[in-house]
């Protein structure tokens, strides 16, 4: 599930909990059908993403649905546009290998025509420069319990870096873990025996965490260091080294009130004193008909990155291991997918 489906379940989940004032029975929440975007240009090389899915009746067995046939575009206020290619199976439309890529100081918006007609634009957000990552760390931690185990041990990703001396500036923390992977499908027998096939090529499987939304501002620290910024923790689900690409986005202050936002809504509890659930205002809009609404946020950032690898090496006792894989001999192989969540491209830094 990723930022904005958890944003318009919690609207959902909220809307039900404080509308009720009788005996509450549980079932389906209706939010009008609406076309919800994901998206970002930066300064770093593409492919970039937008990805377009609709809100269905929700409820917890509730899906979304994509949004297939469109006609996107991103362009910037120089005349550059570049229409994004649909990926299979749809809903997934990105820029061509070197194609458009974002210049600090320009302004980029994306704009979208549905199959069915509709049209959609964001407003124009200009690219801001972000400072480079001073230092990237981590440290070993157990957590809660007294008896050390698998899974309340962990390391700690921080991030240190400078804020300019410019007032104005709001981050965003973003990460991917690339695990090297040998066996490329699974499956499940009839006795609970897991099944393996090995895959054809070099293969990964990326992980990120679509839930979690580290964003900041220099209000209160303006000009100065920001010193350890929390990351992310790096599981002992093995010994070896952890592989992490750490990105920090200059941002601008549209993107970090919504993501602010977002972050609050779907954190909230339903408890006494959370704040009233409201619509989360993104900053694309049915310029074809204003009273259809829209969620989600094109953005445009500056990025900084580095890689960091954890050593795991140092954990106490066995680690939190996958359940055991038999691999037939002889089996075939299968191939490598390049998706949102697996790749056959060797990771950027990969050294081993």
């Amino acid at each position: 599930m990723n930022y904005f489906r958890l944003l318009i379940y919690g609207l959902g989940v909220l809307l039900a909990v404080f509308s009720c004032v009788t005996e509450f029975q549980p079932g389906t929440v209706s939010i009008p059908p609406s076309l919800i975007i994901e998206g970002q240009i930066t300064d770093q090389a593409g492919p970039y993403t937008v990805r377009l899915t609709r809100t269905a009746d929700y409820s917890y067995k509730s899906l979304n649905l994509l949004e297939t046939g469109a006609t996107v575009t991103i362009e910037d206020n120089q005349g550059n546009r570049e229409t994004l290619t649909e990926q299979a199976p749809g809903g997934v439309y990105q820029t061509r290998v070197g194609g458009i890529q974002g210049v600090v100081g320009r302004s980029y918006k994306v704009t979208i025509v549905t199959q069915a007609g509709k049209r959609y634009e964001s407003d124009a957000e200009v690219l801001r420069a972000a400072p480079p990552i001073q230092k990237l760390y981590y440290e070993y931690t157990v957590e809660g319990e007294s008896v050390v185990n698998a899974k309340n041990q962990g390391w700690n990703v921080y991030l240190d870096t400078k804020d300019p001396e410019t007032t104005g500036d709001y981050y965003k923390w973003d990460w991917q873990h690339y695990e090297p992977i040998d066996i490329c499908l699974k499956q499940e027998t009839r006795d609970g025996t897991l099944i393996g096939f090995d895959c054809c090529s070099p293969c990964w499987d990326i992980v990120r965490c679509y839930s979690c939304i580290s964003v900041n501002s220099d209000v209160n620290i303006n000009g100065q260091a920001i010193s350890r910024q929390f990351i992310m923790r790096a599981p002992f689900k093995s010994t070896s080294r952890y592989y992490l690409e750490v990105q920090q986005q200059a941002i601008s202050k549209g993107a970090y009130t919504f993501w602010k936002s977002v972050r609050q809504l779907t954190t909230n509890t339903g408890g006494l004193f959370d704040a009233a659930p409201a619509i989360v205002q993104g900053n694309v809009r049915c310029v074809s008909d204003p009273a259809t609404m829209a969620f989600g946020y094109f953005g445009a950032a500056g990025v900084s990155e580095q890689f960091i690898y954890v050593d795991r090496s140092t954990g106490q006792g066995v680690p939190d291991l996958d359940p055991p894989v038999t691999v037939p001999q002889p089996s075939a192989c299968v191939i490598c997918e390049n998706n949102l969540y697996r790749t056959r491209n060797k990771p950027r830094w990969w050294a081993y």
